[in-house]
């Protein structure tokens, strides 16, 4: 290993990191623009304001463009001297279902980013790849870089088969050689990261809590001493710039061979955690509480296969806003149910990483921030009310609007209803009058919100609209804490 500056092969230089404005790739222009690179390019097809307006602050170039798209790509890489290929799809939720979308990004964006390096004369790719090119199920203790590519027809989901194709495929082009630059070539490797966490991680924790929001955790998979690797946020950023390094082809002593040239590399905090363990601060931070039954592997398979085919029936709109995302897929069991976790030790002797941030430390920042956020964002009761009162309300205003004996097997409903209230018309002053507490619930939280809770006051009121005073309740909280309320 050869011991070089923190801006080695960075200054001057023109770089592009695609996927720049997801989370951790954000990040990583931030951070070559900090070292002194003479240009950072972000190229995502995310055009999210808030995003692209912090990296443009730091003088990030955004490019707005599909690596599915190969003008795009050759656009976005000309003239540049190092590319990170971060773009994928398909990791989580129902990303997961769409198949034909993840072979179009993760296979045919990277052969589109590999012939545009080639073409455009860039002298280094970093692929971010995943710890799925070699898993698939199977249990893995202090894995290492010599693990073979788990078999590809094996893979239960197409992320994972669609990453280990396209990494092999950067891997054996290393040493291609460049279009306009003689003599000159393309270097290549890739980093595997453990699972990502951190403050503005969008893929796991956001999901985790918004089920536990809505009361859906409601137990953890395998037993507790399974273990697996994580990776915050800074540590992988890291990892990349010290990779970026390792394809320098002018180091002293390798005779223009880069270090790095041609190699994979598992980066992790190096501090194997029970997924549950790690994320319950983080869930108990924010006031959920983290679920103590356990269930087994086997069980968890079952469920989430049966989640898949449903989702199947979905597929045409898996696109669409409105579609939830799953509660747990086949793919996802295995990553939390089954201890896999690999060395880091290739990684530190080849191109000198540790992790600058320790677990501890990582974990305090990750709980400051989601508990921060979950404070700035709207709150409210579990599913389990939601479907309550909104099917509640819908069914008596069925017995009211609907006349018998059209409710067909409902029709058992409005006979409780009427054995409770004596008559149609009581049914009715009942339902006029909860539709009139919930218009003015709903009032009474726009107003309250507009001090309390301004940036939500629209949502506090829709909201309360709907459920009335059980979500009323979590706003009448949040003023009290923010001082709004007096209690006498």
């Amino acid at each position: 290993m050869v011991q070089l500056s923190e801006n080695e092969g960075i200054e001057g230089r023109t770089f592009v990191v695609t996927g720049g404005a997801g989370h951790v790739g954000s990040l990583l222009c931030l951070e070559l623009a900090r070292r002194g690179a003479a240009e950072v390019r972000s190229f995502d097809l995310c055009n999210s304001q808030e995003r692209l307006a912090l990296l443009k602050d730091h003088g990030v170039t955004c490019i707005v463009g599909d690596v599915r798209r190969k003008k795009d790509v050759e656009k976005a890489l000309r003239n540049a001297d190092c590319v990170f290929h971060m773009a994928s799809f398909g990791m989580s939720g129902k990303e997961m279902l769409q198949s034909r979308r993840i072979d179009e990004v993760n296979l045919d964006g990277t052969c589109h980013i590999l012939d545009s390096c080639a073409k455009s004369g860039v002298g280094r790719l970093i692929y971010t790849s995943t710890y799925n090119v070699v898993y698939g199920g199977q249990e893995i203790r202090n894995g290492t870089e010599n693990l073979p590519y788990f078999p590809v027809e094996k893979h239960i989901d197409p992320y994972g088969r669609s990453k280990a194709l396209a990494e092999q495929l950067v891997i054996r082009s290393n040493g291609r050689p460049l279009t306009d630059k003689k003599g000159k070539k393309l270097y290549t490797c890739a980093i595997r990261p453990a699972a990502i966490y951190g403050p503005g991680e969008e893929r796991h924790l956001p999901r985790i809590l918004k089920m536990a929001r809505l009361g859906l955790l409601k137990f953890r998979i395998g037993g507790p001493n399974v273990l697996t690797d994580w990776v915050y946020a800074d540590n992988l950023v890291h990892a990349h710039l010290l990779a970026s390094m390792a394809l320098i082809d002018d180091l002293p002593g390798r005779s223009g061979v880069p270090p790095a040239a041609g190699q994979a590399y598992f980066i992790s905090d190096g501090a194997p955690v029970n997924s549950f363990e790690l994320i319950k601060p983080i869930v108990e931070g924010v006031g959920y509480t983290m679920p103590q039954r356990e269930i087994s592997v086997k069980s968890a398979m079952k469920l989430a296969w049966c989640i898949y085919a449903y989702y199947g029936l979905l597929y045409p709109w898996l696109q669409r806003s409105w579609i939830p995302e799953p509660f747990i897929l086949p793919a996802e069991v295995l990553k939390v149910g089954v201890t896999h976790y690999c060395s880091t030790w290739k990684a530190r002797q080849e191109i000198g990483y540790t992790a600058i941030v320790d677990k501890n430390d990582a974990l305090d920042r990750t709980k400051t921030y989601w508990k921060e956020r979950h404070a700035q964002e709207l709150d409210g009761p579990p599913l389990l009310t939601w479907m309550l009162l909104v099917g509640g309300i819908f069914l008596l205003g069925l017995c009211v609007y609907v006349p018998p004996p059209f409710l067909g097997p409902l029709e058992c409903v409005r006979w409780v209803g009427l054995l409770i209230f004596r008559s149609h018309e009581a049914l009715r002053i009942i339902f006029y009058l909860a539709l009139f507490a919930h218009l003015l619930e709903g009032v009474y939280a726009w107003m309250l919100a507009m001090k309390a809770d301004r940036k939500n006051a629209t949502g506090w009121f829709l909201q309360t609209l709907v459920l009335g005073y059980p979500s009323l309740q979590y706003l009448l909280k949040r003023a009290e804490k923010r001082k709004f309320l007096k209690h006498k």
